[in-house]
């Protein structure tokens, strides 16, 4: 399951319907509007293999990995976040829910930046 953080802007998440990515975003039918980052990370639990696409850098490091989601921390414009969710999703290192699952990435104009539990950071390049 996709889900976009509440601050995602809804033009975006529109873009990604129109585009085909099945994504929900938090307060729209699933958690509720205002929920603090500790309410997400619960949230998160409770969902089986969620992938969370946010513009928030609360949500970024190696402190928040866990086997049982994925978090990505756009670092870019925001009229430009739907375009890197889709190169997320596509990108051969994170094609897949499973290849995604524990690991909390940071995607940015210049690449991804990836944290994984008792691994050394990674970076990989955009293709």
């Amino acid at each position: 399951m996709n889900l976009l953080d509440e601050n995602f802007p809804d033009p975006q998440v529109e873009k990604l319907h129109r585009s085909g990515v099945r994504a929900r975003k938090i307060g729209h039918g699933i958690g509720r509007l205002g929920m603090q980052d500790p309410e997400i990370l619960t949230l998160l639990h409770a969902l089986r293999r969620p992938t969370l696409f946010t513009l928030d850098w609360d949500f970024s490091g190696r402190r928040l990995c866990h086997p049982g989601y994925c978090l990505v921390y756009l670092y870019v414009r925001r009229q430009d976040a739907a375009t890197y969710v889709r190169r997320v999703l596509r990108h051969p290192e994170f094609n897949t829910q499973a290849k995604r699952m524990g690991a909390v990435i940071q995607a940015s104009e210049s690449g991804l930046r990836v944290w994984r539990r008792n691994e050394d950071e990674q970076l990989f390049a955009w293709r």
